[in-house]
């Protein structure tokens, strides 16, 4: 088996300078020169027999080839960290690391995860969160949380919550400037996220509104901010439900219109693929899909 293996030096420095797209920076993480990483990179190259990083102007990027080995090889130093924390600490809680975007995260995520804790109490979850994609995360992690689907090679993944968008806002603002229909959005703020630029375009469109001019806009850098303005009373969002129905059953969110409806992306979970027997994991995507279900189940309630 030795014999097919590449140095190993040489692999941890690869994946170091991958993942950070620096040789610099990979320098700094593994406490070596600058050089040694291009050599170490350079010897592993002519033992693969491929190129992995192109070199041009003073900067390094992963080739296809490149970013291909390095998901393989990001999974196989996870196996190889979770065996060893498992061998180390046998007596320990399992513990599942979840990588989330944030916006799900804070409001269908955390709501829901002493329910899987009661089932699971042998099983400690770590939730980290995160907008980036999985192939260029810091940290590992069991089970990421995306929109998709996606291209994921190297990963297992299966679409668990469907979404839809409607218009939300704070009781108090919708009693100061009702909104009865669509074409009422002119008295109103809309509040737009970067993260979700066309949104609000997309909506009218549906509406049959396309030309709508607002009262006003307010721009944020990310969608949880908008949500919270819309809570705080600053004007309309565009909220996804189910994910949002905890908010409207609290009654800081109202649904002020029934439609139309704008579909999005749902979510998948995505798991590597030589972790998928694990019986935790397993437990944790099934009780995704479970809770999922029953509360797209339930229906869209307006308003408590």
């Amino acid at each position: 088996m030795s014999q097919t293996l590449p140095p190993l030096n040489a692999l941890r420095a690869f994946e170091s300078a991958a993942r950070l797209e620096s040789f610099s920076a990979a320098a700094n993480e593994l406490f070596v020169t600058h050089g040694a990483v291009s050599k170490q990179i350079k010897q592993l190259e002519e033992w693969l027999g491929v190129q992995l990083f192109d070199r041009t102007g003073g900067r390094v990027k992963l080739t296809d080839t490149g970013w291909r080995y390095l998901v393989q090889v990001q999974d196989g130093f996870d196996l190889i960290a979770n065996a060893t924390a498992q061998l180390k600490e046998p007596t320990r809680q399992r513990r599942l690391v979840i990588n989330s975007t944030p916006t799900l995260a804070m409001h269908w995520l955390l709501p829901h995860m002493a329910e899987f804790q009661q089932q699971y109490p042998d099983v400690e979850l770590r939730l980290m969160t995160s907008d980036r994609d999985i192939g260029r995360l810091d940290a590992p992690f069991d089970i990421a949380i995306r929109r998709g689907p996606g291209d994921w090679p190297g990963y297992i993944a299966k679409p668990f919550l469907e979404e839809r968008e409607l218009p939300l806002c704070s009781p108090a603002l919708l009693k100061r400037l009702p909104l009865l229909r669509p074409a009422d959005l002119a008295n109103h703020t809309l509040l737009y996220a970067d993260t979700r630029p066309a949104a609000w375009q997309r909506w009218l469109t549906l509406a049959g509104v396309p030309e709508l001019k607002p009262a006003a806009t307010q721009q944020f850098d990310h969608f949880y901010l908008a949500l919270q303005a819309a809570m705080d009373g600053l004007g309309i969002t565009l909220g996804p439900l189910p994910m949002m129905q905890g908010e409207i059953d609290a009654g800081r969110l109202v649904v002020p219109l029934a439609g139309p409806v704008a579909p999005l992306r749902g979510y998948c979970w995505i798991v590597p693929r030589l972790a998928m027997d694990d019986p935790a994991i397993g437990a944790f995507c099934q009780w995704l899909e479970d809770v999922a279900a029953r509360l797209q189940g339930g229906g869209l309630r307006m308003s408590t």
